[in-house]
């Protein structure tokens, strides 16, 4: 049996597909050290910059004493929240973040990967549907899954699709959810939240919208794409995460006070997982209100994302999407390895994407820009990658 495994790894590497853990050190604002070597770093998540903020680290734990290192410093929770590991940082944390949002209740959960596998199962059944843009993330798949409902993914960001199924399926199921992200993790593009609203009005759906790469950086709070788009009233179930801009781990939910106490007694990754410990807990309360005030971040992020998009577009690279999220679309799996590994060489830490992360023909680099960037970062990437393409395909 174990041939098995062995050849199907053997495959993966001769088609340049072998997944491997890359230990980093060294991290500096948005430098990293990678095999000995600083690198301009474009794979983070840390949008914002707050994780690479040793000034914000610092303000954070200058307010630590030995009365409360335990109950606001402390490093493991020890059990479920539904046993001893509650804490009253989680409440207060919950009611910043339900009265920040004007929504009438919010619930913790570990990570995205446990709130996208956790809900859906809980809150469907048999008789129920979920519809799901192909593109969502794999956490959302894995929670479709897990459900006994039944599910059908519509055309990615097309509205017309979903109607079709809508109109089609919508009268032979009890309920229905329509399932989105705001901002798409690997086409750095935008989803359209009046249309999904409208349909979810028109056909009497639920509609869940995963904004783990849109909190901290979209609205006037950072509050994420709904308020950019003038919708948070209008989604019945919202995800934000806190390991992204956020600069932490787990995860929130916005939704009724009636949900929230249907998943504390029915989400079997609440139920079942150790709490987040206290650290953890008092971390995420301080960086959200921090996050509250990063305008100024959010708008130079915004331009840095525009100028490089252009910059690649120039060298007739070619790319795609609207936000931080900066795709350079190559297609060829063993093309983006090598050019990963070439752009590496030069100072520019850049993984290649390749399926089944993204679909066949899509490998890619996805260029992840962070709010500590500056413009002399990333003067002469598009360029740079340009002459390596054209000697690579030689």
């Amino acid at each position: 049996m174990s041939d098995y495994y062995s050849d199907s790894l053997r495959q993966l590497a001769a088609g340049g597909r072998l997944r491997t853990l890359k230990p980093l050190v060294g991290r500096n604002g948005c430098r990293i050290v990678y095999k000995g070597r600083e690198m301009l770093n474009l794979t983070s998540n840390d949008y914002l910059g707050l994780a690479g903020d040793k000034h914000i680290q610092q303000k954070f734990y200058s307010g630590m004493n030995e009365g409360d290192i335990l109950d606001n410093y402390g490093l493991g929770a020890a059990s479920s929240r539904l046993l001893t590991g509650d804490n009253p940082i989680a409440h207060e944390l919950e009611e910043t973040l339900w009265s920040t949002y004007g929504k009438e209740a919010c619930l913790l959960f570990n990570s995205g990967y446990h709130a996208n596998i956790g809900i859906l199962p809980a809150l469907l059944g048999k008789n129920d549907l979920i519809l799901s843009d192909k593109l969502n993330h794999a956490s959302i798949v894995d929670g479709m899954r897990l459900s006994q409902a039944q599910h059908k993914r519509y055309r990615h960001c097309d509205y017309s699709h979903l109607a079709d199924l809508l109109e089609k399926h919508r009268s032979a199921f009890n309920r229905v959810i329509i399932v989105s992200e705001s901002v798409f993790s690997m086409d750095g593009d935008v989803a359209d939240l009046a249309e999904l609203v409208a349909l979810k009005n028109r056909f009497d759906c639920l509609l869940y919208l995963d904004e783990a790469h849109a909190v901290g950086l979209y609205g006037g709070s950072g509050l994420g794409m709904a308020e950019e788009q003038g919708q948070l009233a209008n989604i019945d179930l919202l995800v934000g995460t806190f390991g992204k801009a956020l600069a932490s781990v787990g995860a929130f939910l916005m939704c009724s006070a009636t949900l929230r106490e249907y998943l504390i007694n029915h989400s079997r990754s609440l139920i079942f997982t150790t709490a987040l410990p206290p650290v953890v807990l008092f971390w995420n309360h301080f960086i959200f209100k921090e996050m509250l005030a990063c305008g100024e971040r959010r708008t130079a992020l915004k331009a840095l994302a525009a100028t490089l998009r252009q910059n690649l577009r120039d060298n007739d690279l070619a790319t795609a999407g609207s936000t931080n999220i900066v795709p350079v679309m190559l297609g060829d799996d063993s093309l983006a390895v090598v050019l990963a590994e070439a752009m590496q060489e030069i100072g520019y830490l850049i993984f290649p994407v390749r399926p089944p992360t993204v679909p066949e023909g899509t490998s890619r680099f996805r260029l992840s820009l962070t709010a500590d960037m500056g413009a002399d970062d990333l003067a002469s990437i598009a360029s740079d990658l340009a002459s390596l393409m054209k000697r690579s395909l030689k």
